[in-house]
């Protein structure tokens, strides 16, 4: 690497506004995704009957099968056990979010009856999954968590890099093992729609706005076009050093990365200063530190 070029001669970088940390930013993602959930659960999953999955769909299940209690409450006192374990594995700050976002999620479904009158079980699975998914995915862009599964999700994810979707689908598969002794297996197949959609709604939602492109650029004209990247669209370079296979000599190879908006434009910049370039495209789960997204810590 020949060197790094960040910022236009006089300027610094552009400012932008960063909540990661802020409480009552962390506050408002954890109650506004929570009450998505409690909705989904309470408006779509409990009529039909679903296992809406995590902790949750423990809950149910032992609902539907005793009658005791209410689902809220069970649900409480199953996270008991993993707010331990955010206690000591995690941190004192997220087991007091997660703690307030489970206090919440059953007040909310204790409160709030919003019916949704979705007769059919394929559509109710779809849009319970899609809400719940959503809500799960905003406060998991928080410093918290829902409680229950998600602790220990969270807590994976943080230390082995397991994907916090790929998590739910393994504890789901053996719970809904476990539901064929008591549910239809209709109600199975739907349960299991809804949580593949939660999943991957809950996957989307976390990397919301966070994934970036990374282009290479190969080109006669890169310095140039590194100018024009570093004036027009405000965003850093790198030069790599490259050496042609064919005329055996050696040129830069420009690296940057960008967000999808900026793609077009850094596209016609390219080809405008050079159109027999070399332009190519990567997609990137997250970028983390200089400009971009910092590291969260939990």
């Amino acid at each position: 690497m020949s060197g790094t070029r960040r910022f236009p001669l006089g300027k610094g970088p552009t400012f932008r506004l960063d909540c990661t940390y802020s409480v009552w930013w962390n506050l408002l993602l954890i109650s506004a995704g929570s009450f998505l959930v409690a909705v989904g659960i309470k408006s779509l999953a409990i009529p039909h009957e679903f296992i809406p999955g995590g902790i949750f769909g423990l809950a149910s299940l032992i609902y539907y099968s005793f009658e005791w209690l209410d689902p809220g409450w069970l649900f409480m006192l199953l996270n008991i056990p993993l707010f331990i374990m955010a206690w000591v594995k995690v941190s004192r700050r997220f087991f007091y979010y997660s703690a307030y976002a489970t206090a919440v999620t059953t007040l909310f479904y204790d409160m709030f009856t919003i019916p949704i009158p979705v007769n059919n079980e394929l559509y109710a699975a779809v849009a319970c999954g899609i809400i719940t998914g959503f809500g799960s995915g905003v406060v998991l862009r928080s410093l918290g968590s829902n409680g229950g599964l998600d602790v220990l999700a969270v807590y994976l994810y943080q230390r082995y890099n397991i994907g916090i979707g790929k998590m739910y689908l393994g504890f789901n598969a053996t719970l809904f093992a476990i539901s064929m002794i008591r549910l239809p297996l209709d109600i199975i197949i739907a349960s299991l729609i809804l949580t593949f959609i939660a999943a991957t709604v809950v996957d989307q939602t976390i990397s919301l706005f966070n994934q970036r492109k990374v282009v290479f650029i190969i080109s006669d004209n890169a310095e140039a076009i590194s100018n024009e990247i570093l004036t027009t669209l405000k965003q850093s370079a790198t030069f790599l050093k490259g050496f042609g296979a064919y005329k055996r000599q050696e040129k830069n190879v420009l690296m940057t990365v960008i967000n999808n908006v900026q793609l077009k434009k850094l596209e016609e910049i390219t080809f405008c200063h050079d159109q027999y370039a070399l332009f190519i495209v990567e997609n990137t789960f997250s970028v983390l530190g200089s400009s971009f997204s910092k590291r969260k810590l939990y």
